[in-house]
């Protein structure tokens, strides 16, 4: 059993991915033992009616995600009212949790608005996940060329509320050394393993983040599921360490905000 905390529907804005809608993701995911996925949408990035975005989200999700498919709604803190769309993730559909695109919708976490909306989400007792980047930026549209999150601010964020569960996505490309420890120094914050680079590369990730704030992501299907699959397979976890990075880091975080 797999749980994936990094899926998206929908389509990439600029160009056609394979399996890019719900019934081939889905028939992918079971393919591979993926029993759990956390479903963000594509179209949270673009669109200025985050409230259709998320309210499509869960139709996806509810329809043809045949239990595999967890929605997590998009909040963009720049719109007006967007204190409304935390309260429809969290009370009409009952999401878990959030993603935030800091860098596509412009805004930095030290924004005052960003300062709120951790409050909501801890009071609500919603996770946050955050993407650090969507794609290199050597593949970028030449005019949409967006830079890394910048998580500078977000230790004190965090250091706000004890219980509040934030996950950083795509970030392994560019977190390293001291950056990535200061991040990892509060438990509470996890990385996913979807743009992890290097044979091993687990086995090294884990000499900087204790295994227990590890999840398995696979950023699918903007990059192949197997990608993320080799990188377990590449590396020598030992079948206990392996468990509860694939299924039950996520599943102790994660699953109880569902009910």
């Amino acid at each position: 059993m797999i749980y994936d905390v990094n899926v998206y529907l929908s389509q990439w804005p600029f160009r056609r991915l394979p399996n890019d809608d719900t019934a081939s993701l889905v028939r992918k995911l079971k393919q591979n033992q993926i029993q759990q996925a956390l479903a963000g949408s594509f179209d949270g990035l673009l669109h200025k009616d985050l409230m259709s975005v998320n309210q499509r989200l869960v139709t996806e999700c509810q329809t043809k995600g045949e239990g595999i498919l967890v929605p997590v709604g998009s909040i963009n803190p720049r719109l007006p009212g967007w204190e409304a769309d935390v309260i429809a993730c969290h009370e009409k559909w009952k999401m878990p949790g959030i993603r935030l695109h800091p860098n596509y919708h412009e805004y930095e976490l030290s924004d005052p608005a960003v300062k709120k909306l951790f409050a909501q989400a801890a009071e609500r007792g919603l996770f946050i996940q955050i993407a650090m980047r969507m794609e290199d930026e050597r593949t970028h549209h030449p005019l949409v060329r967006v830079p890394d999150v910048n998580f500078e601010a977000l230790p004190g964020l965090m250091k706000q509320h004890d219980q509040l569960q934030v996950t950083v996505l795509n970030g392994m490309k560019s977190l390293r050394g001291a950056k990535l420890t200061r991040l990892t120094e509060n438990p509470n914050l996890t990385i996913e393993i979807a743009m992890l680079e290097e044979v091993g590369g687990i086995e090294k990730l884990m000499k900087q983040v204790p295994y227990q704030q590890i999840l398995f992501g696979s950023y699918y299907p903007f990059f192949y599921l197997e990608s993320s699959l080799n990188k377990l397979r590449e590396s020598q976890l030992g079948q206990e360490i392996e468990t509860k990075i694939i299924w039950e880091n996520a599943q102790n975080r994660f699953v109880k905000r569902q009910s």
